[in-house]
């Protein structure tokens, strides 16, 4: 059975104009979100991932995961999108980049895991908690690849900082569309 992400349930036309608004909306939002900061070293703590779970919770996996390809591209570009107002190239090879990178990923897989059931109630949070584990991947395998942290290391200043506030995050995002969901429902009915 095909399941519905939120936006496609919404009842609004799937036209490229509606998806263009889409992504331009996200990718703000992104970058709206990574201006919201806890300088740390080599990783800040910003809200990015909150709006990339509410993204990839609700746009479905290709248009979450081109939404953030355009965050990505605009920062390239040289717009200040990424934390602390940051842009250029440097971002996107310095010891953050894994992470970058790691957002497309993480979008595109909680919409893939939505669009296969995991999109109403402890589904949501399922599909967060499981994109935003495998975010960690490549960024701590990054951070060992252009620092001179070792694994342990990469994962003491990666990773284990952040971890109880991801996991607030990601109930934050279950809640959030769960709520949107059961809101939209008892509209229809």
């Amino acid at each position: 059975m095909a399941h519905t992400p939120l936006m496609t349930s919404l009842g609004a036309d799937s036209s490229l104009v509606r998806k263009v608004a889409m992504v331009a909306f996200g990718s703000v939002l992104v970058a709206m979100s990574a201006q919201i900061s806890v300088p740390m070293f080599p990783v800040p703590m910003t809200l990015q991932t909150l709006a990339i779970m509410l993204i990839g919770l609700t746009y479905g996996a290709r248009l979450a995961g081109a939404t953030l390809v355009a965050y990505l591209a605009q920062g390239a570009m040289g717009f200040p999108v990424f934390a602390g107002g940051a842009a250029g190239l440097a971002p996107l090879m310095g010891p953050t980049a894994g992470f970058l990178f790691g957002f497309v990923a993480m979008a595109f897989v909680m919409g893939w895991l939505v669009e296969r059931g995991f999109d109403r109630g402890f589904g949501l949070f399922g599909a967060a908690l499981i994109a935003t584990a495998l975010l960690f991947v490549p960024g701590i395998a990054w951070l060992t690849a252009v620092t001179p942290l070792n694994l342990q290391g990469a994962f003491m200043a990666g990773a284990a900082p952040f971890l109880l506030g991801e996991l607030v995050k990601v109930a934050v995002a279950a809640l959030i569309v769960s709520g949107a969901f059961k809101a939209l429902k008892d509209r229809v009915t």
